[in-house]
């Protein structure tokens, strides 16, 4: 491991010293490469340096212990060092395990009622709420790509675009059935009902990630339907692509422009395809990294919101929170970080076995 911190911190010194060259930005695309390169291995070099440091200063402590008026000192001393060095060496064993490369992407999220009719509907709207909440306090953007709704204020379907930092890395495993239970308000006798809601999460895909042959689409308009200004329900600015060759449909309405949701469904088909590609890519691996979400059925779930008890409980990892109120209004990360330190501990136990 430490030859290969070497390695990387060479690497890293030398991305520095073409940083510094006074005709580095005359090429941009070779700025942008380097920078990238650079940032990239920014934080395992840092923490491999105070790894170093450490290292050192445990080095010096071991030899005051040979010095009888310091040896006190030395031993409490040596015992803190040698617990930082150990959460710095699992850090840097973590930071070694190569990165999902669709980590910096932007995503499309897909949310959709499943088992429980209305009440999923309602659902659903509560946690497109949730991921609009958490997107706002992370400083990313929220654009709603199509949407269905129900007449109580629900979503039979919702989909939106999320832009920002890492936006991927951060949502990708709450892609699966949401399951929640609660009393309707529908409810006369006060019966807790379990209703069903699926979320899947797609990086978005580029037009270098994935090509589409325009003789492929089938693109049809059509008068929008559902809320909106009077020009939405009177022009034929709807617009629904099929992509010929594997069935997928997509529809967008939301925009009054057609050009407008023609991009956006564009979007959306991109990203499905992106998902294709990759579960073919991978099909020797888990179940669950191709297929997604699942039926929607009640029994299968990721998570579940139990509003009697408050709480929430991440099936995956065995976590419990008593704060659902918060987490619906967004303070995802007491959910998100576990998760992510879970599934970084298995990468981690994967590589070592390869």
């Amino acid at each position: 491991m430490l030859a290969k911190l070497d390695s990387l911190e060479q690497k890293f010194i030398e991305l520095e010293k073409e940083l510094s060259a006074p005709d580095i930005f005359q090429d941009q695309e070779k700025y942008k490469k380097v920078s990238k390169a650079h940032a990239e291995l920014e934080e395992i070099v840092t923490t491999y340096r105070e790894y170093k440091k450490l290292t050192q200063q445990l080095e010096e402590s071991q030899e005051l212990l040979k010095d009888p008026e310091l040896k006190d000192l030395a031993e409490e001393e040596i015992k803190t060092l040698k617990k930082e060095l150990t959460a710095l060496e699992e850090r840097l064993k973590i930071l070694l395990v190569p990165k999902d490369p669709l980590d910096e992407k932007n995503i499309i999220l897909e949310i959709r009622a499943g088992t429980g009719g209305e009440e999923a509907a309602l659902f659903a709207a509560d946690l497109f709420r949730m991921y609009s909440r958490y997107a706002e306090k992370k400083g990313w953007k929220v654009e709603i790509m199509d949407s269905h709704e129900t007449g109580t204020g629900g979503f039979k379907e919702i989909i939106a675009n999320i832009s920002g930092k890492q936006v991927y890395s951060r949502l990708k495993y709450e892609s699966g059935v949401h399951r929640v239970q609660r009393v309707p308000a529908t409810e006369s006798q006060g019966r807790i009902h379990t209703s069903a809601v699926t979320v899947a999460i797609l990086p978005e895909a580029e037009e270098v990630d994935i090509e589409i042959n325009p003789s492929d689409l089938r693109i049809d308009v059509y008068r929008s339907s559902g809320p909106g200004g009077q020009s939405v329900n009177t022009t034929d600015s709807a617009v629904r692509i099929t992509h010929i060759p594997t069935g997928l449909v997509v529809t967008c309405q939301d925009e009054k422009s057609q050009h407008k949701n023609k991009a956006k469904a564009l979007k959306v088909l991109r990203a499905r395809l992106l998902q294709i590609k990759q579960e073919e890519q991978k099909k020797e691996l888990d179940e669950n990294r191709r297929s997604q979400v699942g039926s929607g059925d009640r029994s299968e779930r990721i998570r579940t919101y139990n509003f009697p008890q408050g709480r929430v409980t991440d099936h995956r990892i065995n976590l419990t929170i008593y704060n659902l109120e918060a987490v619906l209004e967004g303070e995802l990360d007491q959910v998100i970080d576990p998760l992510i330190q879970f599934f970084q501990a298995e990468a981690l136990k994967a590589e070592a076995i390869s």
